[in-house]
């Protein structure tokens, strides 16, 4: 039977993350990528930049612990060579391919500061240049493909389910004694990055760090019981959730949330954990339902996904460089065009043979 609150926490979170791009774009936080913001920081706080310091910590760990879960679930009706392929077709065609078919245009506006450095170059290397740069959110399936095969390797080592059943037997103590776990995998990231540096760049895939919520997805919150307990301390989950994001974001506000030294705290760990686990409790609890919006958005997101920082990054960059619209204008028709014009632009793509294998992986 499907568990139709996976998907729609999945869906909520992917639109979340549209909503991420909007505001990151702006920042004036020093956070690597974007366009920079309106003003600079402290003379001109741009209090929506909240938003990133409240869904940063935990929506992307989010998606790995939930890829992990699903993982699983797959895996029970497929041999491991079946579902590779499958997640190769998913994940690494658009990850690779698609930056030269699709993402090159995303890698153009990435490249535009960079000005007469990469326009006088032929045009060989500098669409193979804006390739590259496109990469933008693509470096979450990039880096799911390469965490799929790891976990086919670690999966042969409890081929009899040993391990994974032990886990099942996990106390809610235990469970959010786990976010130690989720705090050691932060200390792997590369420090001191300077603000102009690419070590921002590198410590956006932590490799280690999603890993570790990759397996607890497919060991731990696979688990009908786990599931069962998050759902029932919900609550209280939440409610430590709150208090530490809020103290969290009142103690740093103004600092780049990305740096190495902000993610590797003890508060920003334990406020990204317990969100993970409060936002699992929440949706298994009030979410377990579909409908004809649900069902669309289970079906799309990972193509609105795909697409959508187009949308952010071509009229984001025109509006504020090309207009003299207020900022609070910006922000709002940024907002509606990214959860309108994507969607568009994936309905458009994915009717089109080929171009919807090479940027989305999906077969006719």
């Amino acid at each position: 039977m499907r568990k139709h609150w996976i998907d729609n926490l999945r869906w909520t979170t992917l639109l979340l993350v549209l909503l991420y791009h909007v505001i990151y774009y702006y920042n004036n936080k020093g956070v690597f990528g974007g366009i920079g913001g309106f003003g600079e920081f402290p003379q001109v706080q741009q209090y929506q930049d909240v938003l990133m310091y409240m869904v940063y910590p935990w929506f992307m760990p989010l998606l790995f612990i939930l890829a992990g879960v699903s993982a699983r679930y797959a895996l029970q009706n497929k041999t491991g060579k079946e579902w590779f392929r499958a997640r190769t077709r998913k994940l690494l065609v658009p990850g690779t391919i698609g930056l030269f078919v699709f993402h090159w245009m995303v890698g153009y506006f990435n490249t535009i500061p960079a000005g007469t450095a990469v326009g006088d170059l032929p045009f060989p290397v500098k669409y193979g240049i804006y390739a590259v740069s496109g990469t933008g959110p693509l470096w979450f399936v990039q880096l799911l493909w390469l965490l799929s095969a790891v976990l086919l390797l670690v999966r042969r080592t409890d081929a009899k389910d040993k391990f994974r059943n032990l886990c099942g037997k996990s106390s809610i103590v235990v469970i959010v004694l786990l976010g130690i776990l989720f705090w050691a995998g932060e200390q792997t990231l590369v420090r001191n990055p300077r603000p102009d540096s690419a070590d921002g760049l590198a410590n956006l895939y932590k490799p280690v760090f999603y890993l570790i919520c990759l397996l607890m997805g497919y060991f731990v919150f696979s688990h009908d019981e786990v599931q069962e307990k998050v759902r029932r301390y919900r609550i209280p989950l939440m409610a430590c959730a709150a208090v530490s994001g809020t103290v969290l974001i009142i103690t740093t506000w103004g600092e780049n949330n990305t740096s190495a030294e902000y993610m590797g705290t003890p508060l920003n760990s334990l406020y990204g954990w317990l969100m993970c686990l409060a936002m699992m409790g929440w949706f298994a609890h009030r979410f377990d339902c579909t409908n004809v919006f649900s069902q669309y958005m289970t079906r799309s997101s990972y193509g609105i996904y795909i697409v959508h920082y187009l949308v952010v990054a071509s009229l984001g960059y025109m509006m504020k460089v090309h207009t003299q619209l207020p900022p609070v204008a910006i922000y709002v028709i940024l907002t509606v065009a990214v959860f309108t014009l994507s969607p568009l632009l994936y309905e458009v793509l994915h009717r089109v043979p080929f171009i919807r294998w090479c940027v989305f992986g999906e077969k006719k």
